[in-house]
């Protein structure tokens, strides 16, 4: 069961249907909390389903506030780890910074306080102008200043490069750390480690495979 003090938990995953995502249901389920996966492709409900998920389909590109705050009601907590995957800039910018907003603004309406954001490495940094990934960091950036901005009780993680490496349960993770990669189980971990722990609250920091215990590392910083 879960270790936090009030019980089993109901989280809210929008990008449900992700490789960290998956990952994370996993996680919750194992515990016995309650994972509500948000995903757009009604094709991978039953497998979601299997993991563990309440599935809800939902494309966050075009759901309106009133339609995410409907899903996300009777949430504990809100993951936040959607995302483009790239390419397209103008869906970029629509799901990883508006859908994004629309998510802070849905789960502020459905009574929900606590958001916590998958980011990237770098993002809290001035993003740059030209490159690939330009439009990637910029929108990355303007969504964790949206989310600081708003009353939430939220928590923003910066993971490395993602890989699909088996986890290792240990980080190197602080507000700004030497850029790395992760396994996707790892920055799931991270995630549960900081919805466990209210001190976490206001908090935005980097991280990637180290050489410290998750727990650890969390509690170092608090």
């Amino acid at each position: 069961m879960t270790s936090t003090p009030q019980g089993p938990i109901r989280v809210a995953i929008i990008g449900g249907s992700g490789k960290v995502s998956r990952e994370l249901i996993t996680l919750l389920n194992a515990r016995g909390d309650q994972a509500v996966a948000i995903f757009r492709n009604a094709a991978r409900a039953d497998e979601l389903a299997a993991l563990g998920a309440i599935p809800r389909v939902l494309d966050i590109e075009s759901a309106s506030e009133a339609e995410l705050g409907d899903v996300l009601t009777g949430a504990d907590v809100v993951v936040f780890s959607a995302g483009a995957g790239g390419g397209d800039p103008a869906r970029t910018r629509a799901v990883d910074y508006d859908g994004a907003v629309r998510a802070m603004a849905a789960a502020s309406g459905a009574s929900v306080a606590r958001f916590v954001m998958v980011s990237a490495m770098g993002a809290g940094n001035a993003p740059p102008t030209e490159g690939d990934m330009a439009v990637y960091y910029q929108a990355k950036h303007d969504a964790d200043a949206a989310l600081v901005g708003t009353s939430l009780d939220w928590t923003i993680l910066r993971p490395g490069a993602l890989t699909d490496d088996p986890d290792t349960g240990m980080v190197t993770l602080g507000e700004s750390v030497s850029r790395g990669s992760i396994p996707r189980g790892d920055v799931a971990a991270v995630i549960v480690a900081v919805i466990d722990e209210p001190r976490t609250i206001g908090r935005a920091w980097e991280f990637a495979s180290g050489a410290q215990p998750i727990a650890d590392a969390v509690h170092s910083l608090l």
